[in-house]
């Protein structure tokens, strides 16, 4: 009776041995991954641009205003003087003539004279000029994962770097962060 108790034993022994092993390893083959494996990371980047305004101080030149537009102060002295001048020319009638061409002469360059002067009578101020200009920079929006998972690969957008792993509840990837 012993050796029956005994062959007993161990056979009860190695049977639920076996069954332990046999519902362990069911257990473990019926698990799912508890994480993806992540293949790859790429930043999304989106290129944002912001308006900003730049000003800058400017020598602008102006011309004074004309007083005598037509130039007619000139025009005058020049007639004068040159027909001062052309009246020492010459004698009789040949004076008269040399008068009137030193006159319309003399009108001439005049009026031309101070019309240099007055095109060259300038002043300059300190003018504010600005302009918008675009700054760029680039910022991440998301990041493109691939990953392995139960030996098939895919590919989501996360709005973080996972790492090396994802984690997986119910066969579905967890993408945010549980608080």
């Amino acid at each position: 009776m012993k050796k029956s108790m005994i062959v007993g034993a161990v056979l009860g022994a190695v049977g639920v041995t076996a069954g332990g092993a046999l519902a362990t390893y069911q257990w473990a083959g019926d698990r799912e991954p508890k994480f993806a494996t992540v293949l790859d990371v790429s930043p999304v980047k989106e290129t944002q641009r912001t308006p900003r305004q730049v000003c800058r101080d400017v020598a602008v030149t102006h011309q004074r205003p004309v007083q005598d537009q037509h130039q007619i102060a000139g025009t005058a002295i020049g007639a004068v003087v040159g027909g001062l001048l052309g009246n020492q020319v010459g004698g009789g009638s040949g004076k008269k003539l040399a008068t009137v061409a030193g006159a319309v002469g003399g009108g001439y360059v005049g009026n031309k004279a101070q019309e240099r002067m007055q095109a060259s009578d300038t002043y300059i101020t300190t003018e504010t000029r600005c302009e918008t200009v675009q700054d760029t920079h680039e910022k991440v929006v998301g990041y493109d994962v691939s990953y392995e998972l139960g030996g098939q690969h895919g590919r989501v957008r996360m709005d973080r770097d996972p790492g090396a792993q994802i984690p997986v509840r119910d066969g579905q990837l967890v993408l945010a962060e549980q608080p």
